[in-house]
């Protein structure tokens, strides 16, 4: 079937405006690895896809899931050891103190679930957030998205996304930038007082991975963590795109130097099996569940394999270091490609996660959405698939599997060196 007839059908079934990447949408069919093919059997690699870090259709996953899915699957109101196995292994891998879970569906579930522990730990009803943010699609998670573009709301506040590229103070050092936007901070803090609304707590991607892979002035979410839970608040790390290994580390909360009160997982932790987990302290989430929380398709023994394979995985085949060697040398490879390119003004990351800042001209900043899209729809015609994001949809975002090895990247880069050659 023609990509004009699957797309007028897909039109009829979900109703024209669904989105859809690319000016000619891609049909996907089969996934190995890092590589995906479409209908006639192109192959790309995936550079964008976090769904599936330990890899497309991963053998052990698949093993455990089918075994699983052939022998039980049932809601959680039955005893299961996989799934508090899970919960262990899970937990384990955080910081002292983050020792149980909640389990859902999808990252906008377990960020939900976040807010309203949050709130019921503090007392609280106000959250801040970045003016840049997305954490999900729900009624309640969603008030965080496009702060400041939409109609006011009392009880969600947000304060300027912390960056060094375009700062609220030019020309300052970096402990002065830190305090600007610290002060920012503050500024929100003050206004739930003011306005006589008790802080629930600040939600924040510890890359503020939407809002482009910034880089943060150091010290930043230490000292604004200090001082949400000076005002009553607690802090909540959405690690949905950061966490897992992505960064390098564990967790992106790591990268940032700075320990969350809640810790909110999502996408990848199931590799496609829809998963999230929110994890906390034993204490913060007893206090939660007072309320009578149940889902019936979380905390399923298929989520536990699911999950349990990805781990097997991540520790057994040494997925974490590979992240920091092969991100250090796609790193180095962008580095090098862009430094004479004025039309890319900064690379910007961790491990396997970058974001290419694509600007009219380096003297002027002046950010070019239309440049990112280009080079996204010239990159998946020589077979890579990546997409443009950002707080100004001008950022080139790279985000392959976590199995994604060095001779991927190098093909990557000279893919990239022909795209910007080709303007």
């Amino acid at each position: 079937m023609s990509i004009d007839a699957l797309l007028e059908r897909r039109n009829a079934a979900f109703g024209a405006g669904a989105p859809l990447f690319y000016k000619t949408p891609v049909h996907i069919v089969k996934g190995e690895g890092v590589y995906l093919y479409d209908e006639t059997g192109k192959q790309y690699i995936d550079m964008y896809n976090n769904v599936p870090c330990v890899g497309h259709a991963n053998p052990h996953v698949v093993a455990k899931m089918t075994d699983q899915l052939g022998t039980l699957n049932v809601h959680s109101r039955y005893l299961s050891e996989p799934i508090v196995e899970y919960a262990e292994r899970l937990t384990g891998h955080h910081v002292d103190g983050i020792e149980s879970a909640v389990f859902a569906c999808s990252g906008t579930e377990a960020n939900e679930v976040a807010m309203a522990m949050a709130q019921r730990v503090t007392g609280g009803r106000g959250f801040i957030c970045s003016d840049a943010a997305y954490h999900g699609n729900s009624a309640l998670v969603g008030r965080l998205t496009h702060v400041g573009r939409r109609d006011p709301d009392p009880e969600i506040r947000a304060f300027p996304y912390p960056q060094k590229y375009r700062p609220l103070r030019d020309n300052v050092a970096d402990a002065d930038l830190r305090d600007a936007y610290l002060a920012a901070l503050d500024e929100q803090i003050a206004g739930f007082e003011a306005d006589g609304i008790k802080l629930a707590g600040l939600l924040v991607c510890p890359l503020f991975a939407n809002e482009g892979l910034p880089d943060v002035p150091q010290g930043f979410m230490a000292e604004a963590a200090r001082r949400v839970r000076a005002a009553g608040g607690v802090v909540i790390s959405d690690e949905v795109q950061a966490g897992l290994c992505r960064s390098g580390n564990w967790w992106g909360y790591e990268v940032m130097d700075f320990e969350p009160d809640i810790a909110v997982m999502g996408k990848p932790i199931g590799n496609g099996m829809p998963l999230s987990a929110v994890c906390a302290s034993r204490e913060m989430v007893e206090t939660f569940r007072k309320f009578g929380y149940f889902n019936t398709f979380a905390s399923s023994p298929l989520q536990a394999a699911a999950g349990n394979a990805v781990l097997d995985v991540i520790e057994n085949e040494g997925v974490r270091e590979s992240v920091q060697t092969v991100g250090a040398h796609l790193r180095a490879g962008l580095e090098s490609l862009t430094e004479n390119a004025p039309d890319i003004a900064e690379v910007r990351g961790h491990g396997l996660f970058f974001g290419l800042e694509c600007v009219v001209d380096r003297e002027s900043r002046e950010p070019d959405r239309e440049r990112a899209v280009t080079l996204a729809n010239g990159l998946k015609d020589k077979g890579f698939l990546v997409s443009n994001a950002g707080a100004l949809g001008n950022v080139l975002k790279l985000r392959p599997p976590l199995v994604y090895q060095r001779e991927h990247a190098d093909l990557f880069l000279a893919a990239l060196a022909e795209c910007l050659a080709a303007s």
